[in-house]
């Protein structure tokens, strides 16, 4: 008799925190603010995706032979088995350095605004090119690139099909337009939050829609809404209060970009599709804990602190965006030749 009180009592507590009239007032302020992840890519301006681009981009994605010393590809940093990061506070790049940055997630990127946490790529054919010649990334040359690349007819051959009836179509431009078409292709659809937007209430519990709503009364889809749920504009880190001196690392963001005074400490804000796959969090990556990293965003941004139970039940709801993740089979690469620079370490 005491168990199905207490069965009954857990019912109608449930009940009370969204009954289906609030449910249905949740659910229409959600689609207000958020959209589900589409099950395509998008169209890219001025770089058509095609079969053939895509399976190109996918070899080059993964080619560590892109870096000079033959061991970092873009997966190295943007791994694809684990949300499209590395799980490193910042990335170690050429000759063991640190990079200055968290590396950002690959999946859902298209969608963003720009690329880098600082904005300073419009799009992921400009960001491909980046990491490939940074010295502390792949330290590479766009013509040490293209050498490596015209060396193995593998590539050539792959190259004349993706950029059909270009006299040279083997360029660091059309290896970074190869790469943006795989990665678009790097979406996730179909989430738990996704299919409810679509109408599927019960794709929730109560406790994550309780979480869903404070995630919106409480402001923080001011800067994380839309498709993306982040990634479409650029906000100061502690807008109320700056986070510890450890979690900013003395990096002023945007500001060096713009060199505009009123951008310091400012930054993209990072979507939060798949956030439980990719710990650490912000951009120097000092936070390993999603939990903690609610609470700084509360008081940084928000000026308000946050219950331990209102983190918890936020950090349930965002848990609920993790997407299907895309199923991508490790491509076999074009065997080098004699011809085919060889790796350095210097």
């Amino acid at each position: 008799m005491e168990k199905r009180k207490g069965l009954f009592l857990a019912l109608l507590l449930a009940f009370m925190l969204v009954s289906p009239a609030q449910g249905g007032e949740l659910l229409e302020k959600a689609r207000r603010l958020f959209k589900p992840i589409p099950t395509t890519p998008p169209e890219l301006k001025g770089n058509p995706i095609t079969p053939e681009k895509v399976e190109l981009g996918k070899m080059l994605y993964f080619d560590p032979r892109l870096s000079r010393s033959g061991l970092i590809s873009c997966n190295t940093c943007h791994n694809l088995g684990m949300g499209g990061m590395d799980f490193q506070e910042t990335s170690v790049g050429h000759g063991w350095q640190k990079g200055p940055r968290n590396a950002p997630t690959v999946l859902n990127a298209v969608f963003n605004i720009a690329q880098f946490w600082d904005g300073r790529a419009p799009d992921l054919k400009s960001q491909a090119k980046g990491p490939v010649q940074a010295s502390v990334e792949m330290n590479n040359t766009p013509e040490r690139v293209v050498e490596t690349l015209k060396s193995m007819p593998g590539y050539v051959e792959m190259f004349k099909k993706a950029f059909p009836g270009e006299e040279d179509p083997v360029t660091f431009d059309n290896m970074a337009k190869a790469i943006e078409a795989f990665e678009a292709t790097l979406i996730t659809p179909d989430s738990r939050f996704d299919r409810y937007l679509k109408g599927d209430e019960g794709a929730l519990t109560a406790r994550e829609k309780e979480g869903l709503r404070l995630f919106i009364d409480k402001g923080c889809a001011g800067c994380h809404g839309g498709l993306n749920m982040g990634g479409q504009g650029y906000f100061p880190f502690g807008v109320v209060k700056r986070p510890d001196k450890e979690i900013l690392a003395g990096d002023k963001g945007r500001f060096k970009v713009t060199g505009v005074k009123s951008d310091e400490y400012v930054f993209k804000a990072p979507s939060l599709r798949n956030i439980e796959l990719t710990p650490p969090y912000f951009h120097s990556g000092k936070v390993w804990s999603l939990k903690e990293a609610v609470a700084i965003m509360g008081s940084a941004q928000l000026g308000i602190s946050l219950t331990d139970d209102e983190v918890e039940r936020i950090v349930e709801f965002l848990r609920t965006t993790t997407g299907r993740q895309p199923r991508v089979e490790y491509p076999i690469l074009p065997a080098p030749t004699d011809a085919t620079p060889k790796p350095s370490l210097k």
